[in-house]
């Protein structure tokens, strides 16, 4: 049977056992889980387990963010780049936030390099 609802469907294939008012697994869309099986109760509870799958893969994210290699960084050459900046000259009279601004500005442009 499968029951619409404002909270989703019920996608159980069994009719509710042992007057149980109703087994319910909720989703969004209909073709979302399929193969519910009632797995018998927990315990001594008259709740039942309720074995299901999901139907639809994972959609995989695409980052859009750059990695560097490490392998092939000069992290000699950077530390001369960063070393070069007078940094008490570059942040004097900041506050934490534009210190923080200022330090991975000089940091990006040291990795561009």
């Amino acid at each position: 049977m499968v029951l619409s609802c404002q909270l989703g469907l019920n996608h159980d294939k069994e009719p509710p056992r042992r007057g149980a008012m109703l087994d319910l697994v909720l989703t969004n869309k209909e073709g979302l889980v399929g193969d519910v099986k009632l797995k018998g109760s927990l315990g001594c509870s008259d709740h039942e387990m309720v074995e299901f799958r999901i139907l639809r893969a994972a959609k995989r994210a695409h980052s859009k963010l750059t990695t560097l290699d490490f392998r092939r960084a000069d992290f000699g050459l950077f530390r001369d780049l960063l070393g070069r900046i007078p940094w008490d000259k570059a942040l004097e009279g900041r506050g934490p936030q534009d210190r923080w601004l200022v330090f991975k500005d000089h940091h990006i442009q040291g990795q561009e390099q």
